[in-house]
């Protein structure tokens, strides 16, 4: 037996129809998935890495995909959350500071992290707290509401995108023909066969990197290793990534296990930006106290010592001073000045080098058209999401 086969047990938990009116609903917004392989009269979903063997009648661990009559039926053609999101906030800091992006979400997660910001949206039919509405769309309408919002790129997010990877390429499609760039922002547990149908459309994925311990992990309902492998996928195609860790006191804040996350990266490539952010009681995870600032800090300086380029500390605009802002790791200059998502000054050359040393700066980069429009000190709260109508 492998190591997820206690996890991938209960996705044959709940049979499919009649029994929850929410699941019902839903059911009638789906369409017949391709990330799956007919496997001895099963279908054995691979959109992400619990890898479930669903037999017909029955739902994978997500709860949204499932075995009709022998054919992977799969979320399609609604939304869940749609808004216009500072591109600062998924969080991407290497990918056109100061832009917009169009971010949407369906419903479900394959994890169900105790701590989660986002549950009304991501443990819908496995918690019954959980009454998010949805509103059904077309691919064209998003993407006529990016374009109307202004948005550089179209974002899938808010619940665990992987498991409505058919939909995300959907969008992604129409999205990429309209000329916006799109990116993925995830859980990270991720398989090569739903990256490599990914991949095409994205040009920038952002994975949480939730702990270093595999008993944290599946806590949460997941496995450690399949994260770090979503990592090295992920880097090894070539699409640009971002890391963020929430820093949970208690959890994973133990200056140890951190520092193996810093090493972890550096192994793959001292470049990958690193996003340590501040965590705050919520849904079922109310006992451990609110990360403080000092803690954020810490955790920054632990990512810098294990040789990280480019570490960043987040949730706290204007108390974290220079982690907040992009500096050259050849001569240290100063080259994105940030306060929160307001971009005060921007220095990175069309060719995405330092203006002063002339190093080249990874990520992606605004090229000849120049950069962002900078703000002044005085318009942090003029930069916010924003509601959408579709």
């Amino acid at each position: 037996m492998d190591s997820n086969a206690s996890i991938r047990s209960s996705a044959l938990a709940a049979d499919v129809g009649g029994a929850n009116p929410v699941a019902d609903t839903l059911d009638r917004h789906t369409v017949v998935g391709s990330l799956c392989r007919e496997e001895g009269g099963r279908i054995r979903c691979v959109a992400c890495g619990h890898r479930c063997l669903i037999a017909p009648g029955r739902r994978g661990i997500c709860k949204v995909r499932y075995n009709e009559s022998g054919q992977l039926r799969v979320p399609f053609g609604y939304v869940a959350g749609v808004q216009c999101d500072p591109v600062e906030k998924k969080p991407f800091f290497h990918v056109f500071p100061g832009s917009d992006a169009l971010t949407f979400g369906m419903l479900g997660c394959d994890f169900h992290c105790g701590y989660c910001q986002n549950w009304i949206t991501s443990q819908t039919l496995r918690d019954n707290s959980s009454t998010q509405r949805f509103e059904v769309v077309t691919p064209k309408q998003l993407v006529r509401a990016g374009l109307n919002q202004g948005a550089r790129l179209v974002v899938s997010s808010y619940n665990e995108p992987l498991i409505t990877a058919e939909w995300a390429g959907a969008v992604f499609e129409e999205a990429r023909t309209a000329g916006l760039n799109c990116a993925f922002v995830s859980n990270g547990n991720a398989t090569p066969e739903v990256l490599d149908f990914l991949k095409p459309w994205l040009i920038a994925f952002k994975i949480d990197l939730k702990s270093f311990q595999d008993r944290q992990y599946r806590s949460l309902g997941g496995t450690l290793e399949n994260v770090l492998s979503g990592i090295r996928m992920v880097h090894e195609r070539g699409i640009w990534l971002e890391v963020v860790t929430l820093l949970v006191p208690g959890f994973n804040d133990d200056e140890a296990e951190l520092r193996d996350m810093a090493r972890f990266l550096v192994s793959i490539d001292s470049r990958i930006p690193w996003h340590i952010t501040a965590f705050h009681p919520d849904y079922k995870m109310v006992e451990p106290p609110a990360t403080r600032v000092e803690q954020l800090l810490r955790a920054a300086e632990i990512g810098r010592e294990a040789g990280l380029k480019f570490v960043y500390a987040g949730n706290f605009p204007g108390r974290v001073g220079e982690w907040e802002c992009t500096r050259c790791p050849g001569c240290g200059g100063k080259l994105v000045d940030r306060v929160g998502y307001q971009i005060r000054e921007y220095r990175v050359t069309a060719g995405g080098e330092c203006p002063d040393c002339g190093v080249l700066i990874p990520g992606v980069w605004y090229g000849a058209e120049g950069g962002p429009t900078v703000q002044g000190s005085g318009s942090y709260l003029g930069r916010q999401p924003r509601s959408v109508e579709i």
